[in-house]
């Protein structure tokens, strides 16, 4: 039988989970700038985030959540954290990523620093590249900075793949209209299928990591049937089928002027326009195609934090309806029914038209 004691203590669990679930979520709204579309939920997906938001907070309780400037030591840490989410991606709902590149490009994966260069129109990119990071061994050397932050990177130990999405924000009409409006005034060819970029960034960490990067690669993003993913489908368990053409260009090639640069940038973004006209009409990419194998890391990492963390909860549910107290189990009933609820509540208010960031609506309207 189940004493006061017991039930008090369960009573606080469920609130600090709710109390964490709220945090997070609210976290991912403000990271994630334009969250996830409202769709149906499957039962087993409060687990799924139960599992992520105790494994995130657990780290976050022993320091080990942190950027750049973090020690190496706290890669590891910093893995486990990440590969909840890219489990969700490989395991759960099984989406596939092709990539459309060379052999000779893909040899020189997790063997230089490099800057990768991202388009940003899908709500689940970031995903995709956690994917391919993790599938050559980089995961825990993809970091999230300041500008101040960009000159500690020249000592950094590890490979890094250092990302920029060069548009600034995710692409959306309202954005890309004001975008296309800076372009003409500018004198700039029109894009069809990107923001215009911000070539001040692009230059600046150019400037700080000259000697330490090695090489550019341009990542341009599809999915197969012209779908629209998100974070919420990925939890659903829906399969996606990911394409990226990835090209490789070595610093050298890139000129030092700022100007040219930036020219060399929007030249790119360009030809980036190119590659998805070509995608839309073709439904592929051009040229050979490579399909990295995911590995067992990302879901036995999962299963490991699902059977600590779950455990306890599976075994004080079966305590409770053995323990044949009505109101013990009604309660705890209404607690799981209120649970998937707030989920649901919580992923539908990072709704892109609610939450999406206004980064770009008015600020592309000044000078890059």
């Amino acid at each position: 039988m189940l004493n006061q004691g017991t039930v008090m203590i369960f009573t606080g669990i469920c609130g600090a989970l709710v109390v964490m679930a709220v945090a997070y979520y609210a976290y991912w709204s403000v990271v994630l700038s334009d969250g996830p579309c409202k769709e149906d939920c499957k039962e087993e997906e409060p687990l799924v985030v139960c599992v992520y938001v105790c494994v995130r907070q657990r780290l976050v309780r022993h320091g080990c959540v942190g950027l750049a400037e973090e020690p190496v030591h706290l890669a590891a840490p910093h893995r486990l954290r990440i590969r909840e989410l890219v489990m969700l991606l490989e395991w759960w709902s099984g989406t596939e990523c092709t990539l459309y590149t060379d052999q000779a490009t893909v040899d020189m994966f997790g063997k230089e620093h490099v800057i990768i260069i991202l388009n940003h129109n899908y709500e689940i990119d970031f995903l995709c590249g956690w994917t391919m990071c993790e599938r050559y061994g980089v995961l825990g050397s993809s970091k999230v900075l300041a500008k101040q932050e960009l000159l500690k990177l020249k000592d950094y130990p590890e490979y890094m793949w250092f990302l920029l999405y060069c548009e600034g924000t995710r692409f959306t009409e309202q954005k890309h209209q004001i975008s296309m409006q800076v372009a003409e005034s500018k004198g700039l060819p029109k894009l069809k299928y990107h923001l215009l970029p911000r070539t001040k960034g692009f230059t600046t960490t150019l400037q700080c990591l000259k000697g330490t990067v090695k090489a550019i690669y341009d990542v341009t993003l599809n999915f197969k049937d012209k779908e629209n993913p998100t974070l919420l489908g990925i939890i659903n368990g829906k399969k996606y089928r990911a394409d990226m053409r990835i090209r490789r260009f070595p610093v050298e090639e890139i000129p030092d002027d700022e100007k040219e640069c930036a020219n060399w940038l929007h030249k790119l973004y360009q030809e980036k326009d190119e590659l998805q006209e070509y995608y839309f009409k073709e439904g592929c990419f051009p040229g050979p195609t490579i399909k990295p194998k995911r590995r067992l890391w990302t879901l036995l990492n999962f299963l490991f934090w699902a059977t600590l963390l779950l455990s306890p909860l599976i075994n004080f549910a079966w305590d409770v309806f053995v323990s044949g107290s009505p109101l013990l189990i009604i309660s705890f009933m209404i607690f799981l029914i209120i649970a998937s609820v707030a989920v649901r509540r919580l992923i539908g208010v990072t709704e892109v038209k609610k939450t999406g960031s206004s980064y770009g609506n008015v600020e592309s309207k000044k000078e890059n």
